[in-house]
């Protein structure tokens, strides 16, 4: 396929002319240089997960399963815009590979069924509602920062790119009589409850679009006058306006918009500083060396074409998100709508149930400035509610910070956010729901449901328990650092409850009413969404316990026991009549399309058994990801990046296991050499000395470990981390 090979000219000289039959007669498919953003594929993740093997059902007629679910578009890294084609509102990224109609180029996207705000659409003339255009694959191109695609019915080109807060359209019609835009700000992938949109000039208009509580505000320019300006149910769901440029150009119709989520004057502002008078071209050079410059801190060799594509693809989807929030002026909307400016950027809440396994991790390795600024937003939003936020499940705020922490990042209120870590922990009310039962019994409950469903609706105590336990480790650290002994006592008692759900007759995590007794009947195979577990099953959940591995696996019986059934967990098969919509990509029960068992593959560390993890860990890589006819699927939903970034830290052979701890277990990287450059400009250097995939033994500095791990002091001394393999 087109996509697996496409390459493009490193400095972007030859320009996209009109008429030419493909992208790639554009001036796209040659390789200058060693860039390493010619590496990325934005298409991976984008094409449906079909293979019933790994799938691990047959999904009913009507289901795409939930993978990959990413948007091909241009973005800077972390950017508030994220300029992407919309193939059908209402899905994941509002872009499906396997769709053959383009609706629009909305300018945000996180890949998670909501945003998709200020779709534009060029229409020729003669073009009626619905509007939409077919297009091919063949004409398609995509690259950091950078889209191309030819719209088939109505004959236009269209380049796109973007800088932090805005983006740039360029639309070449055939026909350059009776050109149009189409604002559809009707649609979006959430339900729109209003909009606006008003001529500001001869050439520019402004408006806004809401959905719930998140209001997107905009100013455009064009680069020729606006004839008209029609709209059809305005301020309604579904409504639209369409902008009719005047006749007479014969250049391509450039449109420059910035985005604000505090005003339209914001926007303008916004689109005047990082754009002003440049072009496409110009925007795009610079958004491919920013892309350059956070590419370039990881530097491989001796990987395969594939491996090298697959993983500087990952390593750029693990910096789409969180998304900026803050304007050029500092200004920012907070939780509670005033507007503020704080010496900080604002952005988004990380999705934090899915990113604190590692994401959040290496975010804070490749990129400490945005971590401070991202933890500062957290602590914004904590001081409002007097608890700090989660994200759908568990208190992973508290790993994340205090891994952070932990790590040297420590640019904003540490002592605030503690205190609010507190509040969490120990407060009902808050970001841990059951938290007074938590704290009496060790363990949270499930109601006593007969014959429950994969959706009936329970507490998850299962699942809340483990991940709770996991939070208090968490803040337990932060305690020792803040000197709160006694806080820090309490915390460290409590991340043992883990323990409470494990059931040692079954010898699986197990759910409990509120008597304490276990639940019953009881299947450890069969998924629920939120009665025992969150998103998963026994099996998929009994291996959490990263702060505490060894106690783990003495629950077990000891090591033989742990390794047997941890054997079982990876070749006991998934039963095919068991559909969850978000669980799939199947190695025996163990899911690697959903996150809560994410850190299994590394639990053969704790029996002495590194080599059993590798053989897991090297078919995790080869067969869930860049799968399927074209090469671009997925096994499971990216979620904001946690699917790649857990691919970029296995293939380099560093893995967080515990996040909060500063700490890394050590894998055998799929390249011969890895180069990490960190902010203080030291180096990491990390070098396979086998040719196999058993790990034998590590040297740091030529010293051999007696552990598999090493410390996050390495990244900010350097040196040289030795793998040693047959």
């Amino acid at each position: 396929m087109f996509h697996k090979a496409f390459k493009i000219i490193g400095s972007l000289t030859v320009l996209t002319l009109f008429g030419c039959k493909s992208a790639q007669q554009a001036g796209y498919s040659g390789k200058s240089g060693k860039q390493l953003t010619a590496q990325v594929n934005p298409f991976i993740g984008t094409a449906p997960l079909l293979d019933e093997k790994i799938i691990g059902y047959t999904p009913p007629p009507d289901m795409r399963v939930w993978a990959g679910l990413v948007f091909p578009g241009s973005s800077l890294p972390n950017a508030m815009v994220q300029l992407s084609p919309i193939t059908k509102f209402g899905s994941g990224a509002g872009y499906e590979y396997e769709n053959t109609d383009i609706y629009g180029f909305a300018h945000t996207n996180k890949g998670h069924w909501n945003l998709c705000h200020l779709p534009l659409l060029p229409v020729p003339e003669g073009a009626a509602y619905p509007y939409k255009s077919s297009f091919g694959h063949d004409r398609e191109v995509a690259r950091p920062a950078y889209y191309e695609v030819y719209l088939k019915d109505y004959k236009v080109n269209v380049r796109l790119s973007s800088t932090l807060r805005c983006g740039i359209h360029e639309y070449t019609f055939e026909n350059n009589k009776n050109r149009k835009i189409l604002f559809n700000l009707g649609r979006a992938n959430n339900h729109v409850d209003d909009w606006q949109l008003s001529r500001d000039g001869a050439r520019s208009v402004s408006g806004f679009q809401r959905t719930g509580r998140e209001k997107v505000y905009f100013y455009a320019e064009l680069n020729d006058d606006i004839k008209a300006m029609t709209t059809k149910e305005l301020s309604k769901d579904g409504g639209y306006a369409l902008l009719e440029i005047v006749n007479g150009s014969n250049a391509p119709v450039v449109v420059k918009i910035g985005l604000s989520f505090v005003s339209a004057e914001n926007a303008k502002e916004n689109l005047r500083a990082e754009i002003g008078s440049k072009n496409l071209q110009q925007i795009y050079q610079e958004g491919n060396a920013i892309w350059e410059n956070l590419l370039s801190k990881i530097e491989v060799t001796g990987g395969t074409a594939s491996q090298n594509e697959m993983f500087y693809s990952s390593f750029y989807r693990s910096f789409l998100w969180p998304a900026l929030r803050s304007d050029v002026n500092g200004q920012f909307t907070d939780d509670e709508g005033k507007v503020r400016k704080e010496n900080y950027r604002y952005y988004t809440l990380p999705s934090l149930w899915d990113d604190f396994r590692n994401k959040l991790v290496l975010l804070s390795i490749v990129s400490p400035d945005v971590t401070n600024d991202v933890i500062s937003s957290i602590i914004n939003r904590g001081e409002l509610k007097g608890f700090i936020p989660t994200f759908f499940h568990g208190d992973h705020a508290a790993s994340f910070i205090a891994g952070s922490y932990l790590r040297g990042i420590r640019n904003y209120d540490v002592k605030k956010a503690y205190q609010l870590l507190l509040n969490n922990a120990y407060k009902e009310g808050g970001t841990r729901p059951f938290i007074k039962e938590y704290i009496e019994k060790g363990f949270i409950s499930d109601p006593d449901i007969k014959n429950p469903e994969v959706e009936s609706k329970g507490h998850a105590g299962v699942s809340k328990t483990l991940e709770y336990a996991y939070d208090d480790h968490a803040l337990s650290l932060l305690a020792k650092e803040m000197g709160d002994t006694e806080h820090y006592t309490d915390l460290k008692k409590r991340s043992g409850n883990f323990a409470n759900v494990f059931d040692k007759k079954t010898r699986f995590m197990r759910g409990r009413l509120a008597d304490g007794s276990w639940i019953a009947p009881f299947n450890p195979e069969y998924p629920y969404y939120e009665y025992m577990y969150r998103e998963a099953n026994a099996w998929q959940v009994s291996f959490y316990a990263p702060h505490d591995m060894e106690r783990l696996v003495s629950l077990y019986g000891g090591k033989d026991q742990f390794e047997a059934k941890l054997d079982s967990l990876f070749t006991v098969p998934w039963n095919r009549n068991y559909i969850a919509w978000n669980i799939s990509g199947f190695i025996g029960q163990y899911c690697h399309g959903n996150q809560p068992d994410h850190e299994a593959p590394f639990s053969y560390y704790f029996v002495g058994k590194p080599e059993k993890s590798q053989q897991r860990l090297d078919q995790i890589m080869e067969t869930m990801y860049g799968i399927g006819p074209e090469g671009l699927a997925m096994s499971g939903m990216d979620d904001a990046g946690e699917m790649s970034s857990w691919y970029v830290f296995a293939a380099l052979g560093l893995y967080p296991l515990s996040p909060a701890d500063p700490e890394y277990i050590v894998t055998v990287p799929l390249f011969d050499t890895v180069k990490w450059k960190n902010e203080n400009g030291k180096v990491l250097q990390i070098q396979n000395k086998g040719k196999g995939r058993n790990l034998k033994k590590i040297e740091v500095n030529g010293k051999t470990q007696e552990r598999l791990f090493i410390s996050h002091d390495l990244f900010k001394t350097g040196g040289n981390l030795d793998v040693f393999t047959d």
